[in-house]
C-alpha cells in the first residue's frame, strides 16, 4: 500500500504487486530492526546480533503482531511476559460505548512504515520527535494497521483514542501468495472459521479495543464463499457479544464470487459481507459518483460505508495529500462516512516547515470540510495539561522530575481544538503547543505569544463541549506563567433549552474595578478569582481558582482570552476617547485546566492500602565495580479494585552504605525518575546500581483523574536489597 501505481497493479499484475509488497514489508520489518531501543531511561541497546525475540522471557515491554495462524490459535499470546502491559488501561466513556452516531463518520486508518515503531515501547521511548495523532476531536474510528496477519493496536494508541471517545480496531489481513496459503486453512470448514473468529474477538475483548478491519486481499475458491461469510458474521456477533459497541469492518476486496477485485463502492459483488458486518471501507480508487451510489445501495445503513482517501495521493479522488479535503468534501455531500488511510504521510514525507505545524495544518484542512465530531468535557472530572504525549522533559506540579527527552502516547491528555479568533486583526499572537519551556505538569503547555494591543484581547478556542450542569458549583483552576502586563483568563459559553445564552469570563487577577469595567460590555458576567497562589518552589507559575453555579445551563464553550490591563492606558469611556497605542509584546502560558463539582482535593489511598511486590529480578555486573537490576514492579490495592488511577509515576532511591546522616538523623536521598505505568506494573531495565549501594527503594506516585498527584512521601513503595552488599 506505498506504490504510486498501486491501482493500476491491482487491476492488471496482482501477482507482481504481491511481490513487490512481500518486499517491501521485507524491507520495513528490516528497518524496524534499527529503531534505537527506548524503554526507560535507564535501558540499553541491544547488541548488534541480538538473540530471536522471546515473547515469554521478560525485557522492556513492547507490542507486537501474530504472524501465523498457530500463533492465534493456541492462544501463546496470553502466555507473554509482554500481555499484561498490552492492556489497554483506559476504557471508553459511557457515551462512546455504544452505537456510533447516525451521520457521516470519520474513520482513520494508520499505517506507517510497516508499524510498531516508536509506539511500539509500551513504557515509552526516547524520541521526542515522535509521530502522534492529537486532533481526536475529528475522529470517530482509529484503525492501527500492518502488513501482519493479525495487528494489535499498541496501548498507547488506544489509551490516547478512548480518552477522548474514539473506537480503536486492529487489522486481520490475508494478502501476497502467503496470505493465499493462510486462506485456506482459515476457510478450511467452518468449524475452523468459527473458531479464529473467535480467537480475534477473545484478543481484542482482552487488550481493551474495540473490533476489527478484516482485509482479504487474496482471491478465494467460490466454495469457500459460504465459510468466508461465517468467519465474518461470527465474528461481527462474537465481537458484539463480548464487547457491546464494538465493530467489524470489511475492507473492499475480494468478491462474493471469490475473485481480488477492488469495487470503489458498495454493490453487488460486496454487500453480502457490508450485511453480515458493522460497515465496509471502500477502496480508494472511487469516482465522483461512487459514493451517492453506495449510498443508494446501502439504504438507512448509508454511514455505515466509508469511503477510502489515500493521503499518498495514489489515484485517490482528489489526489489526497493537501488535497485531502477534495474528497471529503464530496463524501459529506453526499451523506455516506469517510475512512481517511495513512495520514502519516505529513510526517513521512517531511512536509515543510516542521511536523508540528504540517501536522496542525493538515487536519485543519479536515476539520474545514468535516467539522468536530467529539466533545469534551461531557463529564467531571475534567482535566488537561495539554500533554500531546512526547517531549523534552517532565514536570509535576511546576517542578521538572525528568529533562530526558521521551514519548508515549499514553500521556496525552484532553487535546485543545487550536482555532484561532479575535476582537481585531491590530492584535497578533500565536497559539501552539509549546513542547520546550518548562511545563506544570507533565511535557507540553499551551502558549501564547506575540503582540496585542493594550485595549484588545484575543480569544483562541479550547473546547467545544456538552457539559450539563446542575445545582451544586463547578470549580475551574489554572495554572499561568506570563510576563509582568501579559494577562489571561477563560471565556465560558453556556446555553439553555428554556434561558437565553450566558457567556462568562473567568478573568485573571488582578485589578478588579479595571477587569469588570473593561469587559462588562463583552461578557455577561465577570468573575474575579476567589483564590490565587504562586507555587513555593516554582513561583513564576500562578495557579488561578475561580468557581460558578449554572443550573440547567450546558457549559459548550472554553476559550482561552489574552489581553494587557494597565490603568495609563485605560479607554476613557466618559469622554469617548479612543486613543491609538503601539502595539506591545504578549506572553502567556496555560500550565493545566482542571474542572470539578467539587474543591480539587483528591484522596489518596494511604501507602498501607497497597500490595507492592515484584518478580522476574535479575542482577548483572556493570562498570566500575556497579551492578544492574532487571526487575518487574507490581502494584494492587489491597481491597481488590483497580482502574482508579489513570498513571503512575515511578521513581527510584538508592540507600548508600556511606550515607551521611543530616543533623535530625534522617538521610536525604534524591529520588530519580524512572518512568510512568498506565497499568499496575512497570519493568525496571538495566538499572546502574553503584558499588556501595546497600538498597533501593521504588516509589509509585499515583495520580488522580483530575490531574493530582500523591506526595512521595506518602505513595506505596517497595524496598529491595542489593544483592551482595
Amino acid at each position: 500500500m506505498r506504490f504510486p501505481f498501486r491501482s493500476y497493479f491491482k487491476s492488471h499484475h496482482p501477482q507482481t504487486l504481491s511481490s513487490l509488497r512481500f518486499i517491501l514489508d521485507s524491507l520495513f520489518f528490516l528497518l524496524s530492526k534499527f529503531n534505537p531501543m527506548a524503554g526507560n531511561q535507564h535501558a540499553t541497546p541491544h547488541s548488534d546480533n541480538p538473540p530471536p525475540f522471546d515473547p515469554s522471557e521478560p525485557s522492556i515491554p513492547i507490542s507486537y503482531p501474530l504472524k501465523t495462524l498457530e500463533e492465534l490459535e493456541s492462544r501463546s499470546y496470553f502466555d507473554s511476559f509482554h500481555f499484561p502491559f498490552n492492556k489497554a488501561s483506559v476504557k471508553l466513556p459511557p457515551y462512546a460505548a455504544t452505537e456510533l452516531p447516525k451521520r457521516p463518520r470519520l474513520l482513520v486508518c494508520h499505517d506507517m512504515a510497516g508499524g510498531y515503531l516508536d509506539d511500539k515501547w509500551i513504557q515509552g521511548g526516547n524520541n521526542p520527535d515522535a509521530y502522534a495523532i492529537w486532533h481526536w476531536y475529528l475522529i470517530d474510528v482509529f484503525v492501527y494497521f500492518s502488513h501482519s496477519l493479525v495487528t494489535l493496536p499498541p496501548p498507547c494508541w488506544t489509551n490516547a483514542a478512548h480518552n477522548h471517545g474514539v473506537k480503536v480496531l486492529g487489522t486481520f489481513i490475508m494478502e501476497w501468495d502467503e496470505g493465499k496459503l493462510l486462506a485456506n486453512k482459515l476457510l478450511s470448514s467452518k468449524d475452523s472459521a468459527q473458531m479464529y473468529a473467535e480467537r480475534l474477538s477473545e484478543l481484542a475483548a482482552s487488550l481493551g479495543f474495540d473490533g476489527w478491519l478484516v482485509n482479504m486481499e487474496v482471491s478465494v475458491d467460490v466454495g469457500q464463499i459460504p465459510n468466508l461469510e461465517e468467519f465474518v458474521s461470527r465474528l461481527t456477533q462474537s465481537m458484539h457479544s463480548l464487547v457491546p459497541g464494538s465493530l467489524v469492518i470489511w475492507y473492499d476486496s475480494v468478491t462474493i464470487d471469490g475473485n481480488l477485485k477492488w469495487q470503489d463502492q458498495l454493490n453487488g459483488k460486496n454487500k453480502p459481507f457490508f450485511d453480515i458486518s458493522d460497515g465496509i471501507f471502500v477502496n480508494y480508487t472511487w469516482q465522483e459518483n461512487y459514493p451517492k451510489q453506495s449510498a443508494e445501495v446501502a439504504g438507512d445503513r448509508k454511514f455505515d460505508v466509508y469511503m477510502g482517501i489515500d493521503v499518498f495521493g495514489r489515484n485517490t479522488y482528489g489526489g489526497g495529500q493537501w488535497m485531502t479535503n477534495l474528497a471529503l468534501d464530496v463524501i459529506k455531500r453526499d451523506n455516506v462516512s469517510a475512512a481517511i488511510f495513512a495520514p502519516g504521510w505529513v510526517y513521512e514525507t517531511k512536509q515543510l516547515p516542521d511536523f508540528q505545524t504540517a501536522q496542525n495544518r493538515w487536519w485543519g484542512l479536515v476539520e474545514r470540510s468535516w467539522d468536530i465530531s467529539q466533545n469534551y468535557p461531557l463529564t467531571l472530572p475534567f482535566y488537561s495539561n495539554f500533554d500531546q504525549g512526547h517531549g523534552y522533559h517532565i514536570s509535576v506540579d511546576g517542578k521538572q522530575i525528568s529533562q530526558t527527552p521521551w514519548n508515549n502516547i499514553s500521556s496525552q491528555s484532553f487535546q485543545p481544538l487550536l482555532e484561532f479568533s479575535g476582537e481585531s486583526t491590530t492584535g497578533h499572537l500565536e497559539v501552539v503547543v509549546d513542547l520546550k519551556e518548562p511545563s506544570y505538569n507533565g511535557g507540553g503547555n499551551l502558549a501564547f505569544n506575540g503582540t496585542l494591543d493594550d485595549d484588545i484581547h484575543f480569544s483562541a478556542r479550547l473546547f467545544e463541549g456538552k457539559l450539563q450542569l446542575a445545582d451544586s458549583p463547578v470549580h475551574f483552576t489554572y495554572s499561568v506563567k506570563s510576563n509582568g502586563s501579559s494577562l489571561l483568563g477563560l471565556s465560558l459559553e453556556f446555553t439553555s433549552a428554556v434561558r437565553k445564552q450566558k457567556s462568562v469570563l473567568l478573568a485573571s487577577w488582578g485589578d478588579s474595578l479595571l477587569t469588570m469595567t473593561r469587559f462588562v460590555r463583552h461578557f455577561d458576567n465577570v468573575i474575579m478569582p476567589r483564590r490565587v497562589t504562586k507555587l513555593e518552589t516554582e513561583p513564576s507559575w500562578v495557579i488561578q481558582e475561580s468557581s460558578i453555579a449554572m443550573e440547567g445551563y450546558m457549559l459548550t464553550k472554553i476559550h482561552a482570552v489574552c489581553y494587557k490591563l494597565r490603568p495609563e492606558v485605560h479607554k476613557s469611556e466618559s469622554q469617548g476617547n479612543t486613543m491609538a497605542f503601539s502595539p506591545t509584546e504578549y506572553h502567556a502560558v496555560l500550565g493545566h485546566l482542571a474542572i470539578d463539582s467539587r474543591t480539587l482535593n483528591s484522596d489518596f489511598p494511604p501507602s498501607t492500602s497497597w500490595l507492592v511486590d515484584c518478580n522476574y529480578i535479575k542482577w548483572s555486573s556493570g562498570c566500575h565495580d556497579s551492578r544492574k537490576l532487571n526487575v518487574n514492579l507490581v502494584w494492587k490495592l489491597k481491597d481488590g479494585k483497580t482502574h482508579l488511577f489513570p498513571k503512575y509515576y515511578i521513581y527510584v532511591k538508592k540507600q548508600s552504605d556511606l550515607s551521611i546522616a543530616e543533623p535530625n538523623g534522617s538521610l536525604q536521598l534524591v529520588q530519580e525518575y524512572l518512568g510512568v505505568a498506565e497499568v499496575e506494573a512497570f519493568y525496571v531495565s538495566d538499572l546502574v546500581v553503584s558499588s556501595g549501594t546497600s538498597s533501593v527503594k521504588f516509589i509509585i506516585q499515583v495520580c488522580s483523574l483530575d490531574g493530582a498527584f500523591q506526595k512521595l512521601e506518602e505513595s506505596p513503595s517497595l524496598d529491595l536489597d542489593v544483592q551482595g552488599s
